[in-house]
Parts: structure tokens; C-alpha cells; sequence
């Protein structure tokens, strides 16, 4: 379907997993969390209240030579129920071409240098791509990993709101992140979101898999 999972499935797969309504989910990823991110971004939309993002991931965990296991662990099923999905969070593609157009929203692109300019369709060894290299029209170039320190960590919040706000992402206007699938987006949504606090910003994560594809887009290249 090209979608994130659908509600029935969502819940079955929670329950499965021993997870509650009320379970604290902590998600940690390699890649600086890109698809933790993408998977908190998930629970955020179907109402999980709390869940979060181990701060520098599986990288600072073996940085700190903390101990690892290779054994899944077992736990009792738990009957989950989701809430109905909250798409306050989420962009679909007539609110990004409005963005582009209109200037209704602030358009992040998050993606590489390479490919903001269309240099590369996609990073290298990821398979999703699209038939054109480029940017949304209007969209500002704040790669993902500019908001990360070198050990995986966030940065300060001082320096986040230097990064963003200097770029004139504030705060006071809504702001879309894309990337090429909606994971490196939801990263700089959940630095958006939850460590700035900005009150209005969604992950379009149609990204440039979906735009890049479309018959006559308006495509920018610097």
C-alpha cells in the first residue's frame, strides 16, 4: 500500500509484543534513531501515550560498551486498543503542494546536499527512489543529521534553535519535514515537536519517493 500500518494490524502487533496502552515504549535504532524516530512517529499517531527515544541510540549504547544479548525476550500477549489515527501529525500530498504553492506551511527538506540538488536520487544501497532528482519549490535545506552531536545525542536545545531558527524556522509558522520515505523526517519532526516544542508540524512521508515520481511536478534544483 505504501502506508504506515493500518489500525487492526497496529494493535495486534502491540499486543503481541506484550505492550499495553499504558506501557512505557522506549525505541532506540542504529543511524542516529532515524527509523525509531519513524516508529514513535507511528505510536504518536495512533494516541500511545508514552513513548520515547533513548537518546544516541544503539550507537552510544556500544560506544559506552554497555552490555548487549542476543536472546528475544518473551513476554505475556496483552490485548491493545488503539485510538483512531490522529493525522494532525502526518502530511499527505495536497497539504505538501499547498506548502510549495501557497506558502501555507514552511517545507523542510532534511535530506543530503547531494540530494537537495538532485546530484544523487537516493543515498546509496536504499532501493526506494524516484524518476527525478531535485527539491520541493520553496523548500529549505536543513539535513537531519545537523541536529545530532557526534556520540548519536541530540544536540542543546540552544543550538537546535540556533540551527533551525537561524534558517527561519521559528516556531510561528507550520512546518512540514520530508526526506525520501518519511524517516529522517520524522527525526527532524520529533526534534521539531518535542525538543523545540513548536506547535504545528507534521512529517509528509509520501517524501520525494511520492513527489519525485509524480507526472509534471515542480521540481527546484539550486
Amino acid at each position: 500500500r505504501r502506508d504506515i500500518i493500518p489500525k487492526a494490524t497496529f494493535e495486534q502487533l502491540m499486543g503481541s509484543a506484550g505492550i499495553g496502552p499504558d506501557t512505557t515504549v522506549i525505541l532506540y535504532g542504529d543511524n542516529n534513531n532515524w527509523f525509531a524516530a519513524w516508529a514513535f512517529w507511528q505510536l504518536k499517531i495512533y494516541g500511545h501515550k508514552d513513548v520515547r527515544l533513548m537518546n544516541g541510540g544503539r550507537k552510544k549504547w556500544i560506544a559506552e560498551g554497555r552490555e548487549l544479548s542476543l536472546e528475544a525476550p518473551k513476554l505475556p500477549a496483552k490485548t491493545y486498543t488503539a485510538n483512531d489515527p490522529d493525522f494532525s501529525i502526518r502530511a499527505f500530498l495536497p497539504e505538501a503542494q499547498n506548502a510549495s504553492a501557497q506558502r501555507t506551511a514552511q517545507l523542510v527538506d532534511v535530506r543530503s546536499q547531494q540530494e537537495y540538488s538532485g546530484e544523487i536520487l537516493a543515498p546509496p544501497g536504499l532501493p526506494e527512489t524516484c524518476q527525478r532528482g531535485g527539491h520541493i519549490p520553496g523548500a529549505a535545506s536543513i539535513p537531519w543529521g545537523k541536529a545530532c552531536n557526534e556520540d548519536g545525542t541530540f544536540k542543546s536545545v540552544e543550538e537546535l534553535r540556533q540551527l533551525y531558527g537561524g534558517a527561519g524556522f521559528t516556531g510561528e509558522k507550520p512546518v512540514i519535514a520530508y526526506c525520501r520515505i518519511g524517516e529522517r523526517s520524522s527525526h527532524t519532526w520529533f526534534v521539531l515537536k518535542y525538543l523545540l516544542g513548536y506547535g504545528n508540524v507534521k512529517n509528509y512521508d509520501g517524501s520525494w519517493t511520492e513527489w519525485g515520481n509524480l507526472v509534471a511536478a515542480p521540481i527546484e534544483k539550486p
